[in-house]
């Protein structure tokens, strides 16, 4: 897997994650979703340098121009109901792209700490030599991207797969490289050091989704 983490680097990617994580700003679910969303917007437009580009020709009203833009088929997938956001700022740039979304939770059966990721509900189109991404903003235990994956793989085998999430964990980092192709990128804002016993991801910044929608039951 090659795993761009640009929270590394100094840009303003890492202000927008600063407040994602603060405890006080995030209580404004409506910057809350912003953020994430520009996160997408960022992480969207570093893996546009990397997909495959055609020259065309444009009519301007003095001449014309050439022009390189992308020209892969892409096919985005957001995990509901947490991608939502990440999936809006992805799609700002990639305004051309299909659309998949996938209904994965965890499923503390007995309420203890051990869980299982439960997928209902999956609307895809193929993706069969396709560029997937796989837009999932916490990226955990890896277990969710792996039920996600293996659900789409009815859908056609991907020519390329990206995973674009905010905040991941050095052990769901590392469980993902055994479950996805080796050739897989990984578009990540920031990786922090653990998990705690529940499986959530330390510092991380608390339920993406309850932060962004409200409390579930």
């Amino acid at each position: 897997m090659i795993i761009h983490n640009l929270g590394l680097d100094n840009s303003v990617l890492n202000q927008f994650v600063l407040e994602l994580r603060d405890v006080e700003i995030q209580k404004d679910a409506m910057r809350f979703r912003r953020n994430i969303e520009r996160i997408g917007e960022v992480l969207g437009y570093e893996l546009s340098k990397i997909i495959n580009y055609e020259t065309k020709t444009v009519n301007t009203p003095l001449g014309t121009k050439e022009i390189s833009v992308p020209k892969n088929e892409l096919v985005l997938c957001s995990i509901l109901r947490a991608g939502l956001p990440l999936h809006q700022g992805l799609l700002n740039y990639f305004d051309k792209a299909e659309n998949a979304f996938i209904s994965a939770y965890r499923d503390h059966t007995n309420h203890d700490i051990d869980f299982e990721v439960i997928v209902k509900y999956l609307a895809s189109p193929s993706v069969q030599d396709k560029t997937l991404i796989l837009a999932d903003p916490m990226l955990a235990s890896g277990k969710t991207l792996e039920n996600t994956f293996n659900a789409l793989k009815t859908h056609g085998r991907p020519e390329q797969i990206h995973i674009v999430s905010v905040i991941g964990s050095n052990q769901g980092v590392e469980y993902i490289k055994n479950v996805f192709p080796k050739n897989t990128h990984l578009w990540i804002a920031a990786i922090d050091e653990e998990l705690n016993d529940k499986s959530y991801i330390v510092p991380g910044l608390g339920d993406a989704g309850d932060l962004s929608f409200g409390l579930k039951l």
